[in-house]
Formats: structure tokens, sequence, C-alpha cells
């Protein structure tokens, strides 16, 4: 698949990797508010119904890249441009991987409560639906984590790469994200993801290990009048 798909990666990955957790009316979709809360567009003139099947009276939805044409009743508002970042080629391995687990439904109390201290805004108490996470425990806690968020054919987006306040400076997420980019690239998927630019030293992070810039995207909020 074209690297085109990463300029529209919500409606991309709702139409494809996806399409099973859907909720979709005629060129829109969006993931179920419990999973996460974006929504996605094939064409930026959709009918207006469409998306007042998806977006309940006072509801906000997130968009990436690709937004909808709005009239009265909705408010569009351009929150940020974030960094798309794409690593093109396998990264060499920081250290062992023995102590990263995979973060399955046994562990989901530790992932929900990390998130909501460092992750709150995009994580919900089904985002684990979306792909596979994992993380490094220390002295019994979860100190850091990482995950897949949206993919589709040939694309994987990595995600919630976090580190408890109480662990920061081991280099946590340093293998983290080698160990889930690397295992993208075995599986024959190129990993991206996004990123705030507010926050450098995330941007720094992933520049020193394989990640280039790939585009700024625009991430965008739209609310239905209640």
């Amino acid at each position: 698949m074209s690297e085109g798909v990463l300029d529209n990666p919500i409606w991309a990955s709702l139409a494809s990797r996806h399409r099973a957790l859907a909720q979709s009316a005629a060129g829109a979709a969006r993931y179920p508010a419990q999973v996460a809360p974006f929504l996605g567009v094939a064409d930026a003139q959709l009918a207006d119904e469409a998306l007042r099947a998806l977006v309940p009276p006072g509801d906000t939805a997130l968009a990436l890249g690709l937004a909808p044409a709005v009239g009265a009743g909705w408010e569009l508002r351009h929150l940020t441009d974030l960094a798309q970042m794409i690593c093109r080629a396998p990264l060499p391995a920081p250290a062992p991987a023995a102590d990263i687990v995979e973060l399955g439904a046994a562990r989901r109390d530790d992932v929900l409560a990390l998130t909501a201290l460092v992750y709150p805004h995009y994580f919900r108490p089904r985002t684990m639906e979306l792909g596979r996470y994992f993380g490094i425990y220390e002295d019994g806690r979860l100190a850091a984590m990482a995950g897949e968020r949206m993919g589709m054919d040939g694309y994987t987006e990595l995600s919630a790469i976090c580190t408890h306040p109480d662990f920061l400076g081991r280099g946590h997420a340093r293998r983290l994200l080698a160990f889930l980019a690397n295992d993208n690239h075995a599986r024959g998927f190129v990993p991206f993801l996004h990123v705030s630019h507010e926050n450098p030293r995330a941007v720094e992070l992933y520049l020193r290990n394989g990640f280039e810039l790939r585009r700024d995207i625009p991430f965008w909020s739209l609310r239905r009048a209640g």
C-alpha cells in the first residue's frame, strides 16, 4: 500500500485493519467511544447526514489529516499540527528484551493506571483492543509501556509510549520503542507514530532512535452542538 495512506490514517485504519470495530456511515467512520475518540472521513465533502449518524449532539470526535467540511451546528477546530514520524528500517536493539512482557487482559488494570497518570487524553477502557501492548515492570509496578494503535496494510502506528515518573531516565521507552518497531518490521509492517511538537523530549527520543519526520499533520476537534 502506498505511503499516502498515512495522510488520512484514521480513515485508512477503520477501512482496513479495524473494519470490525468501525462505526460507519456513507464515507465516514469512527471508533466506539470506549475504544478511541477518533473519526475519519474518505472525503472532506461528505454528506452532513453521515456525520450526524456518528456524532451525537454534544459529542466531540478527533480527526487527523483530512477533516470534513461542516456547516451550521458543528464546530471544527484546528488543535495543532502533530509530527508524523516513520521508521523505514529496523533499529539497533539497545539491550536484551527478556524483561519486556506482553500486556494482556490480566494486566489491563496496570495499563489503565499508568495511562491515566501520563497518557490520559486518548487511552480508553477498550483501547487495548486496537493492537498489542508491551511493558517493563520494576518492583512489581508497570514502569513503562508501548503499544499499537491504528494500522493498515503495510503500516502500524506505535502509541502510548510512556514511562511512569518514578522510573524516568532508565532507557525503558527507548528499549520498548526498538522492540516494537523491530517486531513490526519482522512482520512486514513499517512503524509510524504521532507526537506533539510541544513534547520535544519525545520528538528527540524518536529522532535519535531511527524515526524521521514524514510530515506535519493537522489534528482537529469536531464537536456537534448539543
